[in-house]
């Protein structure tokens, strides 16, 4: 009975308030942002819309650590990937001016993809070494006056609320760039909306933002003890049921 109540809710209340305000946010940066530049208004009217997602989802937010941040910094921000709604919690909740470094085929969703490209985020290209070290350049780009980078290293959402193995990429970025990392831990986006299902179970998000990792002096051959000190912060604070203890999870891939 509470399945048939929530698909009523989903379909009749839901999806139709998040149509209206996910084309009213794409028309509203596509719009704007050529004329008055994208780091205002790439990123307060995704913000809004994202807060608004999960209110209107009946989500629950509790964040903890915006202490750690300095909003005039610019950071790597690596957070454990679970649900599609990481990036409505991530986008409304952290409080920070952010570009999303993104999978290729979301540029293809009618108006959101133009409008994600006009925002300045950066589509990822793993089409060749050649296509990756260009995606890695782009997202350097970003990174200037205040303005973060998001990324989620482990490249897809968990199949089962855990973490799995880490790649290099935004890593790379910060060392290359001297900028801090920092590690957030998601829980319960996963509960809400797990992959390959579409039905939302309405519950309580948690975003933790950890205190930044300085990579000042670190090289190429730093990235795997990086990698490592990341995870095991974002792993800290992780629910019980969603702690993975297998330590071979770190990968040191390509981007």
């Amino acid at each position: 009975m509470a399945n048939f109540f929530r698909f009523l809710y989903q379909w009749l209340i839901f999806m139709p308030i998040f149509t209206v305000i996910t084309l009213l946010c794409a028309f509203t940066v596509i719009i704007t942002t050529p004329l008055f530049g994208s780091k205002f208004w790439g990123y307060y009217p995704p913000k809004w819309w994202s807060r608004l997602t999960c209110w209107v989802a009946l989500c629950c937010v509790k964040v903890t650590g915006r202490s750690n941040l300095n909003p005039n910094q610019s950071y790597v921000f690596v957070a454990n990937h679970q649900s599609a709604f990481d990036i409505f919690l991530i986008y409304g909740f952290l409080n920070q001016n952010i570009k999303w470094v993104q999978k290729q085929s979301l540029r293809k969703i009618p108006f959101v993809g133009f409008a994600s490209e006009k925002a300045g985020h950066v589509f990822v290209d793993n089409s060749s070494p050649a296509a990756r070290l260009s995606t890695i350049n782009k997202a350097k780009e970003q990174l200037t006056e205040g303005v973060s980078m998001v990324l989620f290293p482990e490249g897809a959402r968990t199949q089962t609320g855990k973490m799995t193995r880490f790649q290099r990429g935004a890593f790379q970025i910060a060392i290359d760039m001297k900028l801090p990392i920092v590690p957030l831990t998601i829980n319960g986006a996963y509960d809400i909306l797990k992959i390959g299902t579409a039905l939302i179970k309405p519950g309580k998000m948690e975003l933790t933002i950890h205190e930044p990792i300085s990579t000042e002096g670190l090289t190429e051959g730093d990235i795997a003890k990086l990698m490592g000190e990341t995870k095991e912060s974002i792993q800290s604070a992780l629910w019980e049921k969603y702690k993975n203890n297998n330590e071979q999870m770190i990968h040191q891939g390509t981007p």
